[in-house]
């Protein structure tokens, strides 16, 4: 059943991540992959939201094979991340590289722990 509720978590999560991307790139005319940062931003406010949920309690297991493994699993990418971020350094963009790098992780992070905390302190 878990793999089922991943599955179906992915299909949603992936035709969004793509959608999502294509429009937020669209609307950038710039080096920086905002597309790629914003669907692993919101995904890891949800996840973090998702799994303070689940630490208090209420969310089950099955809703975060779901949402966390499957609907977040699709929609963010570490790969599109490390691609973007190599495809920069070879064109020479360098502080715009290691702008995607150091900002991916730290939004990523404080997104992560901002979804966490809004959550249990709500609880």
């Amino acid at each position: 059943m878990t793999l089922l509720l991943v599955l179906a978590g992915g299909v949603i999560g992936a035709p969004l991540r793509y959608l999502t991307d294509l429009l937020i790139q669209s609307r950038h005319d710039s080096l920086f992959p905002w597309g790629t940062f914003t669907v692993n931003i919101a995904g890891s406010l949800v996840l973090g939201a998702v799994l303070g949920a689940a630490s208090t309690g209420a969310l089950p297991a099955a809703a975060v094979a779901f949402i966390g493994t499957g609907i977040c699993g699709a929609l963010t990418t570490f790969s599109t991340f490390g691609f973007e971020t190599v495809r920069l350094l070879e064109e020479g963009s360098v502080g715009t590289a290691a702008l995607n790098a150091v900002g991916s992780l730290a939004a990523g992070l404080v997104a992560g722990s901002a979804g966490w905390f809004l959550v249990t302190a709500l609880a």
